[in-house]
């Protein structure tokens, strides 16, 4: 019988038993709802050991790949330890660049701390060690990289981004917990179309996501939609463009919601613009990333463009105001 350990105790789940049912019948009751996989709630995460296959049917695949399984399916095989939500270390690593990239966007890059993996496209939670403020952003740089790459952008009276855009220097210790977040990319179907679509330091996670599926070798097409309200919001454009140089099945399309925009871009409003460059989405893998409103808009467009929810990954982003 599979042992399962779960907050420190171990318990024996019987042959053909659930996960669910086992714990049940320990007194362990973990959130569920339908029982049938269907609903999701009782979405658990193995620390140690490898759920079945059968036990993922309906997570994402970015999901699965960290572990995550559905309680209510897994009639586990082997021993395991499982928790409902993942602990992050705190990891500390020194800034070695600061750089603007337009009059409201910065640049950091942070030494890897020892032990510290990730995904291209997860974030990671900054901390302010004066008073541990703590806020997210996403990761712009490849586990190829030397450095932790982090697009910071100025927010009106925000004391995270006020700390970093006024006070921290090249040199300093930052600490950080993470990564967290499910939008990145996996290798496998290589030659599904991938839809990548966002604004502002939306593009951070974009840009990671982008790289690392150029990396590992996808041969698909891939459309990068970034939008800003003007040009002087974009940011990055040359080296995109080098990548569409450099990158026959990368497209790379500028977005501006006023004024004239940059040279092979559009102007309008970015939920619209994927749908009407791209027609149908069946069959992409869609990647969403900025301000809630704007991917919120772009999941629809998405969906109702033939994309399957499944396929849709998305990094909503919040800023915090003082």
């Amino acid at each position: 019988m599979p042992t399962i350990r779960f907050e420190g105790q171990d318990y024996f789940c019987a042959e053909d038993e659930t996960l669910l049912d086992s714990l049940a019948r320990h007194g362990v009751m973990l959130p569920s709802s339908c029982r049938a996989g269907a609903c999701l709630t009782c979405m658990t995460r193995a620390l140690k050991g490898t759920p079945p296959k059968s036990a993922q049917l309906g997570v994402k695949d970015t999901l699965a790949a960290q572990g995550y399984f559905l309680a209510c399916l897994c009639k586990p095989v082997e021993d395991m330890e499982i928790g409902l939500a993942s602990v992050s270390p705190r990891y500390t690593a020194r800034l070695l660049g600061k750089e603007l990239l337009n009059e409201s966007i910065v640049r950091l890059r942070l030494d890897i701390p020892e032990g510290f993996t990730y995904r291209a496209g997860q974030f990671v939670n900054l901390i302010r060690a004066s008073d541990e403020l703590t806020r997210s952003y996403s990761l712009a740089s490849i586990p190829a990289d030397s450095y932790l790459e982090l697009h910071i952008k100025k927010v009106p009276e925000g004391r995270m981004s006020t700390w970093v855009f006024d006070e921290i220097e090249v040199g300093d210790e930052l600490s950080f917990f993470g990564p967290s977040g499910d939008c990145f990319y996996l290798p496998g179907s290589s030659e599904r179309p991938l839809l990548l679509a966002g604004a502002g330091t939306g593009l951070a996670p974009l840009y990671g996501i982008l790289r690392d599926a150029l990396e590992q070798g996808h041969a698909g097409p891939i459309h990068l939609f970034h939008a800003s309200l003007a040009t002087a919001g974009l940011y990055l454009i040359d080296e995109l463009r080098r990548l569409a140089d450099a990158h026959e099945q990368f497209h790379y399309t500028p977005c501006v919601l006023h004024g004239d925009a940059p040279d092979g871009g559009m102007q309008g409003n970015i939920v619209d613009i994927p749908g009407q460059v791209l027609g149908s989405l069946s069959g992409y893998r869609v990647f969403l990333c900025g301000d809630p409103p704007i991917v919120n808009g772009l999941r629809q467009k998405s969906f109702l463009a033939g994309a399957s929810m499944q396929d849709i990954h998305s990094d909503p982003f919040v800023f915090t105001p003082a």
